[in-house]
């Protein structure tokens, strides 16, 4: 009969043997189960665990609280049976006592987590987080934080975060001192509610973070203003469209377009540089957003103008994307040279945000509601419970969307589509 099978029948009958070098050794995996428990006959609540694979732990099992918990004590091996008895006597003992070791391992643990875990963590639970402000987040994690990665969450202090703040303000700026903050202090609100102790309470009391709130150090954000005025739109236009010239190169109409498109969309940058051919609907005169800003898919009408726009750039597709980059493999990045040229040639400066500030400006000075203006723009309306019964059609905001297309058109010189023949000229 091999030794292994002696143990096994006194764990099946359920008698208790005493745990030794000899008997630990000589058990065997269980056949037919996946653990099999040989509980030891001298300590109560002492006990091997031996799996199918044929790993073999110590552990103790007590009430605590009323129910039975079962806590590992360590794997035999690293663990001598005389050493797992002093270990299960003294865990038994503070069991005796009322403690709860399980609740004390998972308190430890918690308080354990780093900056670096709990973002990992934050990421895996935000499914909704977009590229973009990962990298954001990321970039802000690695440059800025670095030194903080290794750090258990609960080391992190006011003092410490007063004083990186305005480290930060001064080296970076005021925008990246506050961004950075920001990512922290989501993180750490996340972290608040995941990581708890073994009485089920946040290891997290409170947010550092929320002391800039309190000493109100968070740098004041001056919101810009900056817009292309009326008197300005023929001069600014008739720059991009010299950079739209017969003689320059495709990408630079690529970069005219684009431009052109933004102000009389008012399109945010990523949602007309990232724009598929797959999202436009020519006979339906309209382009679809299907995972914009604000996480709400948006179809948005074309004017008479931006159709010549779409029509042109239909014919010289070269890729999935209405705007292509110079290769003509990915989609166009922000086009900072060319803006240049047409601020040094205006004096005229403007980005490419500025742009989208200036279709809302022209909205607004067109008497449009805000609920009108809001679509337009695709921000969230919220505020007013009856906006949530309110279905906007695409076709609503037709008759808005062109009445501000001929007013930039009246202002940059082009009366009526008739005129609109430099966008012919190229397919010419």
């Amino acid at each position: 009969m091999k030794p292994g099978v002696y143990i096994v029948s006194t764990f099946e009958t359920n008698q208790p043997v005493k745990l030794t070098k000899k008997r630990v050794d000589a058990v065997e995996p269980p056949l037919n189960k996946s653990q099999l428990f040989i509980r030891d006959a001298d300590l109560p609540g002492f006990a091997l665990r031996v799996t199918k694979n044929g790993t073999k732990s110590f552990i103790i099992e007590k009430r605590i609280k009323g129910k039975v918990k079962r806590i590992t004590l360590g794997k035999y091996g690293i663990l001598t049976v005389e050493e797992a008895r002093r270990l299960a006597q003294r865990e038994l003992a503070k069991i005796a006592m009322g403690d709860d070791p399980i609740a004390e391992r998972k308190t430890i643990q918690a308080k354990a987590v780093t900056l670096e875990q709990a973002f990992e963590g934050y990421k895996k639970a935000r499914k909704d987080l977009k590229p973009k402000t990962i990298s954001d987040y990321t970039r802000h994690m690695e440059n800025d934080l670095g030194t903080w990665q290794k750090k258990a969450i609960t080391e992190i202090t006011i003092k410490m975060v007063a004083k990186r703040h305005r480290e930060i303000g001064l080296k970076s700026g005021p925008y990246q001192a506050n961004a950075v903050f920001r990512t922290l202090k989501a993180l750490l609100n996340f972290a608040r509610f995941e990581y708890l102790d073994g009485n089920g309470q946040p290891v997290l009391s409170s947010n550092p973070v929320e002391y800039l709130n309190h000493t109100k150090a968070w740098y004041p954000r001056k919101r810009r203003k900056n817009f292309i005025k009326p008197h300005q739109l023929a001069p600014w236009h008739q720059a991009v469209m010299n950079i739209k010239g017969p003689d320059k190169l495709t990408s630079s109409h690529v970069i005219a377009d684009f431009l052109l498109l933004i102000l009389f969309t008012g399109l945010r940058h990523q949602e007309a540089a990232k724009l598929r051919w797959e999202h436009v609907d020519l006979e339906d005169r309209s382009l679809y957003l299907p995972d914009p800003k604000n996480r709400e898919p948006f179809t948005l009408p074309l004017s008479d103008f931006v159709m010549e726009i779409m029509k042109e750039r239909r014919e010289l597709a070269v890729n999935e994307y209405v705007f292509p980059d110079r290769d003509g493999k990915k989609h166009l990045i922000e086009p900072r040279r060319q803006m240049r040229l047409i601020t040094e040639a205006t004096g005229i400066q403007f980005s490419v945000h500025d742009l989208r500030r200036t279709f809302a400006t022209i909205a607004n000075s067109l008497d449009f509601s805000n609920y009108t203006i809001k679509r337009l723009i695709n921000h969230k309306v919220s505020g007013d419970v009856t906006d949530g019964y309110i279905i906007c059609d695409v076709e609503q905001m037709r008759a808005p969307m062109q009445q501000v297309a001929d007013f930039l058109k009246q202002k940059i010189g082009i009366a009526n589509k008739d005129n609109v023949v430099y966008l012919e000229s190229r397919r010419k």
